[in-house]
């Protein structure tokens, strides 16, 4: 659609807000609303913003980092393609932004921008064309005096789960259709009150697209409900954490040859899927900083938590960092992908699959091996055994990633000085302050952030 098909759409269905949504440095989805009176050339020509805000922690303290403070703006300018009628809010649409700079130009520090980069690299340097998917976990949770309590204490799949949220489940089902996502499949899951609502795979930018959009749609349909959706990794330490899986895929240009498979191979993977995947592993220690992006991330990649605590690969193996997910049957070539389990709602999902492509991309680029998969729990290995697979623990702290991504060039180069540096002054921010608080701050402060 044109600015001017989305002003006309938003005035028929009687629109009086536009939500210009953005994904910060730190997983925290804000924006700008534009009234409808002059909603056409907002979509041109876009709403102002600081140039602090990329430097904002989830807090709101503003990180130190420079050129990001009281002085300069950007434009947040609509992709109208990516504009909605939003069922949660009344009389509200809403739209994802690029940031821009005032001459027009892509701003350096924009989380979108990097993706859309990678997307067009993978593209032009090895005519991959990547399609995915975020499978995110969340818990659906009362609040009294400030605190969240799990909606229930249901048990993992079961239609105690399934009955005790119907009625907030159905209306999250319809408003997601309503905005052109297809569900997929729906359960409760481990932890009480814990809910997993999958939605179909798209092209890499759409697909994180989808996922702002589904957030905003579960807590505003949640809120109408009087409960509250925790996208947070960890919202209690005695109950499941909340991952958000990232399954890929490349494909050819035409979309009919899906890259990754061979069926002459193990596991129906690709010489090219290997080598990808080979990359992913090699950088993982450092991609954690952007997947498992925050603080009380670390509280959730324990072994034996199905979490994934150690850098290996597997087919179906849920203790692994990478899963070989086993394709349907007949449909072996269509269905065939990868999932990363490193990885949850704390991040921002341009940032996360931008780095994952990035990772790949080296993987093929130097013709990286894997190592042996893992057919078992590899918590449950020797250390011998451990070693010959790779088996390396992976980070334990945001602080230790950080660290970790600092030093990996690849990664720093992919995303750019001013986007790299500005995202790790903010999560360096970050781990100082929540150093100096107690678990129950950092779980309050987490619990509903994302």
């Amino acid at each position: 659609m044109t600015a001017v098909q989305v002003a006309e759409k938003a005035r028929s269905a009687g629109i009086r807000l536009v939500r210009f949504l953005y994904c910060d440095n730190d997983g925290v989805i804000r924006g700008k609303c534009s009234g409808i009176a002059d909603l056409e050339t907002r979509l041109e020509r876009g709403i102002g913003l600081t140039l602090a805000m990329q430097a904002f922690t989830m807090l709101d303290h503003l990180a130190p980092y420079e050129g990001m403070g009281p002085v300069g703006e950007i434009r947040l300018v609509p992709d109208p393609s990516t504009f909605v009628i939003a069922p949660y809010a009344p009389h509200t649409g809403a739209v994802l932004v690029d940031m821009v700079t005032l001459e027009g130009q892509p701003y350096p520090a924009d989380g979108r921008d990097f993706l859309k980069r990678m997307v067009a690299r993978a593209a032009g340097e090895r005519d991959l064309h990547m399609l995915a998917a975020f499978e995110p976990e969340w818990t659906l949770s009362t609040r009294a005096d400030g605190v969240y309590q799990p909606l229930d204490e249901s048990g993992c799949f079961t239609s105690t789960g399934m009955n005790t949220a119907a009625g907030v489940i159905d209306e999250i089902v319809e408003a997601l259709e309503a905005q052109g996502m297809e569900v997929e499949q729906y359960y409760p899951e481990l932890g009480w009150g814990q809910q997993e609502l999958s939605i179909k795979h798209a092209p890499a930018l759409a697909a994180a697209d989808r996922h702002i959009h589904y957030k905003e749609t579960v807590r505003g349909i949640a809120l109408r409900h009087g409960l509250f959706a925790l996208f947070a990794p960890k919202p209690w330490v005695d109950q499941a954490g909340n991952g958000c899986h990232l399954h890929f895929s490349g494909w050819s240009k035409d979309g009919t040859a899906n890259r990754f498979y061979d069926q002459t191979q193990a596991y129906g993977l690709s010489t090219l899927a290997r080598q990808f995947m080979a990359g992913l592993l090699d950088h993982l220690p450092a991609l954690v900083a952007l997947t498992c992006a925050s603080v009380n991330s670390y509280r959730r990649l324990q072994p034996q938590t199905w979490a994934s605590a150690y850098r290996v690969w597997g087919p179906d193996n849920r203790e692994g960092a990478l899963r070989v997910a086993s394709p349907t049957r007949s449909r072996e070539a269509q269905s065939a992908n990868v999932e990363l389990k490193a990885s949850d709602s704390s991040s921002n999902p341009y940032l996360a699959l931008g780095g994952v492509i990035a990772a790949g991309l080296d993987g093929i680029e130097r013709g990286l091996e894997l190592p042996p998969p893992a057919t078992t729990d590899p918590h449950l290995l020797s250390d011998d055994e451990r070693r010959m697979i790779h088996a390396d623990r992976l980070p334990q702290s945001l602080e230790e990633a950080v660290g970790n991504l600092r030093r990996d060039q690849v990664l720093i180069d992919a995303l750019g000085d001013r986007l790299a540096g500005s995202y790790m002054a903010v999560k360096e921010a970050d781990i100082a302050a929540f150093a100096s608080e107690d678990q129950a701050f950092e779980l309050r402060q987490h619990a509903y952030k994302f």
